[in-house]
């Protein structure tokens, strides 16, 4: 293992990374201390240490105790008066500490007889409301760093598993999908083979390319548009194959752009028009589809007939239920989708953002 990797490993450890912490807090001291004000530089640095003490008793205390048994439970007026009560105790004990034991130690004044007064001066300091404000500030300002931290690296480990879960989730709604449609689709090529049709070979080549673009051309979390475009026109050559003159399909979309997309998200309504629309309708259906790119957004349009003797569906198509929960992981509050039917037509309108 190498020294820098050792260091990391080190650095993982929650103790190591608090003595580290710790030990910046005391060297900021010592950057800071002012010789001026103590009699010997000693002295100075043993002050500081006192107040380190007190700092980590107020640090530990609120982020261990107070927090996680009144303040998580939003018990705000219980953890404010704990809070009060835990800094007047600690502001006492640093009074008792500096008047009981550092002043009187490095105390000089040779006219004094009787030495350091320590009663006279823990009762001039104990009830000062401004010398206990400015001490408590001091008293929670590693306390305020600590949390900040927290919060952030707390922040950072949300984020990371909310990435995580949506990607989970995002393939899950895509292994859910991809089925469906392969179903679909194959059942198309079944019902071509019973026939004996010479144009099952190229349903075979369309669905080859389609097959290759679903394993290999979209597993990233947005693809271009262009390639979806090319997937659903092989898949309306393999629907128009097998549907003939009983459906009229008119299909317009950009012949260029760089724009990009979620995969399959198209295909699915579309896929849907045909599962719902065309195959029980007994006379001639039809299916128009529109995709138009206007102001960084791609507007996607479809409309298909409804057959007269459909039969009311129970409930929403897996392709649909899908789709929706994959512009809601992907897109958020920023699309826009409308979906109406008819008596004797089925609309959808979908508006996404290009990415």
């Amino acid at each position: 293992m190498s020294f820098a990797k050792k260091i990391a490993s080190l650095l993982r450890i929650p103790l190591i990374r608090h003595l580290l912490f710790w030990l910046g807090i005391f060297s900021y001291f010592l950057i800071t201390l002012e010789a001026a004000y103590f009699s010997s530089y000693y002295q100075g640095v043993e002050s500081r240490l006192i107040m380190l003490l007190v700092q980590i008793i107020t640090a530990y205390t609120t982020l261990y105790i107070l927090m996680p048994y009144f303040l998580t439970p939003k018990k705000y007026i219980q953890f404010s008066i704990y809070l009060l009560l835990l800094l007047f105790f600690n502001y006492t004990l640093y009074v008792c500490i500096q008047e009981f034991y550092h002043l009187p130690k490095y105390f000089n004044n040779p006219q004094s007889t009787t030495g350091y007064d320590s009663i006279k001066g823990f009762w001039d300091h104990i009830f000062k409301v401004q010398t206990f404000t400015g001490k408590s500030v001091k008293f929670l300002t590693p306390t305020i760093i600590l949390l900040t931290i927290k919060f952030y690296n707390e922040r950072q480990t949300y984020l990371k598993v909310n990435e995580q879960k949506k990607t989970t989730e995002l393939t899950t709604l895509k292994h859910q999908l991809n089925p469906h449609f392969l179903f679909n689709t194959l059942n198309n090529l079944y019902a071509l083979t019973i026939e004996k049709s010479d144009e099952a070979p190229e349903v075979i080549a369309k669905l080859s390319e389609m097959l290759d673009y679903m394993l290999y051309g979209c597993n990233e979390e947005f693809a271009d548009l262009q390639k979806e475009v090319e997937l659903i026109k092989n898949y309306l050559a393999l629907e128009k194959v097998r549907y003939g003159t009983r459906v009229s399909i008119q299909f317009n979309a950009p012949k260029s752009s760089n724009a990009k997309i979620a995969p399959l998200i198209l295909l699915t309504f579309i896929e849907n028009a045909f599962k719902h629309g065309v195959s029980q309708e007994l006379n001639k259906a039809f299916i128009n589809i529109n995709i138009v790119l206007k102001e960084e957004c791609i507007h996607f349009k479809i409309e298909n007939s409804i057959a007269a003797n459909k039969i009311p569906a129970r409930k929403e198509s897996i392709g649909i239920s899908n789709v929706k929960k994959q512009l809601e992981l992907l897109y958020a509050n920023t699309y826009a989708l409308d979906i109406n039917e008819e008596s004797d037509n089925f609309y959808v309108d979908l508006k996404i953002p290009m990415k």
